[in-house]
């Protein structure tokens, strides 16, 4: 009646198995997550520029002009520290106030360091600085690899 039951459980070579599959998996999707993560910290220039050019239109419809100075739009902007941008408003071309430029700029601090987006009075869009790509481009680029 004492009769030994079979051992169970794993070997420390099917570990080491497993552990080696984990690792492989977790290199191959760590980039494409990365970059899921900066699609999604570029939504966040993109949405707040967006907003903005919005209240400006609004803002002159009662004003009949984008603000009272060049260096500041008749808009507050956002300046919250947990933001991945900062935002700027200027007058746009011709330096009145009858047009504006906004720009988002990557904060360091963010990890978005690099980026710059811009929108006009005219709905404009361009991207002036983003990781991997030269030069202006006349729209918003949202992941690596996209043009216009």
């Amino acid at each position: 009646m004492n009769r030994q039951l079979p051992q169970s459980g794993f070997s420390l070579m099917e570990l080491m198995i497993v552990v080696a599959i984990v690792a492989i998996l977790g290199a191959v999707a760590y980039p494409g997550y990365s970059s899921y993560i900066q699609r999604g910290r570029i939504t966040e220039a993109t949405v707040t520029l967006s907003e903005l050019r919005i209240k400006l239109e609004q803002y002159y419809q009662d004003h009949r002009n984008y603000g009272s100075t060049s260096a500041a739009c008749g808009i507050a902007l956002p300046t919250d520290s947990s933001l991945r941008f900062t935002y700027t408003c200027n007058w746009g071309p011709g330096g009145n106030d009858q047009g504006f430029l906004l720009t988002a700029t990557g904060a360091a601090s963010g990890g978005m360091a690099g980026y710059a987006f811009t929108v006009d009075h005219t709905n404009a869009k361009q991207t002036t600085a983003f990781p991997g790509v030269t030069g202006t481009k006349n729209c918003w680029i949202l992941k690596k690899g996209d043009s216009c």
